[in-house]
């Protein structure tokens, strides 16, 4: 019997037929005119817009220039000493695990920085550990949890979150430990660093940058007096300080231009006088002048925006079109998108198993600002919510999200991202069920 053999030529049209065909039949019975579709739609929207608004300027366009900073400024061979394969894993576990204390950002904008140490040659374990604590281990969250849905929620979600931080971490470099022997053979093979700049200079440069995206970012307190509560207060007197400092260390450690550093400051300074109260301008205006301040330059300033930019060009797409997908299928809080959230409520009563995993699996969809995971549990367990399911959403949803893990296929691939959603899936799950069990 004769086969029908196709030509390559052929096979490729006939894929491109498929597609189109797809995308046809897909446009074809769109349920436009539907209200749970319609909403979902303008949902979709309506939040990649306030993502926009809200986490791009201030969290990820900083995360970029931290993590060039990274790749242009820190040699591999530090990198390696101190978080790689062969280096001491109290300090390389200790120095993830605790990260979150410092930097209030969430599962987005931990990306960068998470990509720059891991590319240049960090160990999976204690970069998997910086990944989970980023998000998940932040102090004004524990604060926020323990006052709105009791203490023992809030000290299980503090604990759970740095334990979680180094289980996973030291899963992960055991699971992929042949890779991993690979890697700490590749670094003893590695050149001795260069003499660059002082080490002090390095430190006080990264601690301006961190300095600048955590108070930039630092969020209301749930109260008018005590410590978050007076940052907050001043938050962009400090954010403008730390930005003087910044410019002072471009003019004298790396030779740029006063005049043009100057010009800088001054149009920043007047696009904060002409929009009052509306702070996200002119730090874009410092943000966008830092950029023309860099870039086509051949020393390490120039080195630093070509590692930015190079960073921004792989995380931003894929960052939209996640929160795009997640806003169609889960809305914003307090609005609903293609599920509806009966449904979610109705599946994470009681503390069985069942109802711990959804809880974690759910979490690891939805997308949390900052501090917004809090209210959205409240409202839950106000619906039925059992506390174990709350407990698994909490540790597994800050550190998770549909856009994360989009953009951490293209920086780990799908296996080792797939195994460490799963690990954190499968942890939250498991912990969740046994503080429901100690809380009954």
């Amino acid at each position: 019997m004769a086969t029908l053999t196709l030509s390559p030529a052929t096979r490729h049209e006939l894929r491109i037929f498929g597609l189109l065909a797809a995308v046809f039949a897909t446009v074809y019975f769109l349920p436009v005119g539907q209200p749970r579709f319609d909403g979902a739609v303008t949902e979709a929207l309506e939040l990649t817009k306030w993502y926009a608004r809200e986490h791009v300027v201030l969290c990820l366009l900083p995360a970029f220039w931290i993590a060039g900073a990274i790749a242009a400024f820190v040699s591999q061979a530090s990198v390696m000493r101190y978080l790689g394969p062969t280096a001491s894993k109290p300090l390389a576990y200790g120095v993830g695990s605790v990260s979150g204390t410092i930097l209030a950002v969430c599962s987005c904008t931990v990306l960068p920085l998470f990509s720059g140490i891991y590319r240049m040659g960090a160990g999976l374990g204690p970069a998997s550990a910086f990944l989970y604590s980023g998000p998940a281990i932040n102090v004004l969250a524990i604060v926020m949890t323990a006052k709105v849905l009791g203490a023992q929620l809030g000290i299980a979600r503090a604990v759970g979150a740095v334990a979680f931080s180094v289980i996973v971490g030291v899963a992960m470099a055991w699971i992929f430990r042949r890779e991993e022997r690979q890697k700490a053979t590749a670094a003893m093979a590695l050149p001795a660093a260069a003499p660059g700049r002082p080490l002090w200079q390095t430190a006080a440069f990264f601690a301006v940058l961190v300095g600048i995206l955590v108070f930039a970012n630092w969020g209301a307190a749930s109260q008018r007096i005590g410590f978050f509560a007076a940052v907050f207060s001043v938050k962009w007197q400090l954010t403008a300080l730390l930005g003087a400092v910044l410019a002072v260390m471009l003019w004298r450690w790396f030779r740029l231009e006063p005049v043009r550093i100057a010009t800088l400051a001054g149009a920043t300074v007047l696009t904060a006088f002409a929009l009052p109260g509306q702070p996200t301008w002119p730090f874009l205006v410092a943000v966008l002048g830092l950029a023309w301040l860099t870039a086509g330059r051949s020393d390490e300033a120039g080195e630093w925006f070509n590692q930015a930019w190079s960073y921004t060009k792989q995380i931003v797409p894929l960052l939209l079109g996640g929160v795009l997908v997640a806003g169609l299928l889960l809305g914003r809080p307090g609005h609903e998108g293609l599920i509806p959230s009966q449904w979610i409520s109705s599946l994470v009563g009681g503390n069985s198993i069942a109802a711990n995993l959804f809880a974690a699996i759910a979490g690891a969809f939805m997308y949390f600002a900052t501090l917004t995971e809090v209210p959205i549990v409240q409202g839950l367990v106000g619906s039925g919510m059992g506390q174990g399911p709350a407990l698994a959403l909490l540790l597994a949803g800050p550190a998770l999200s549909l856009p994360s893990m989009l953009v951490l296929n293209s920086i780990l691939g799908l296996k080792k991202t797939a195994v460490f959603v799963s690990l954190v899936v499968v942890m939250a799950t498991i912990t969740g069920w046994l503080f429901g069990l100690v809380v009954a």
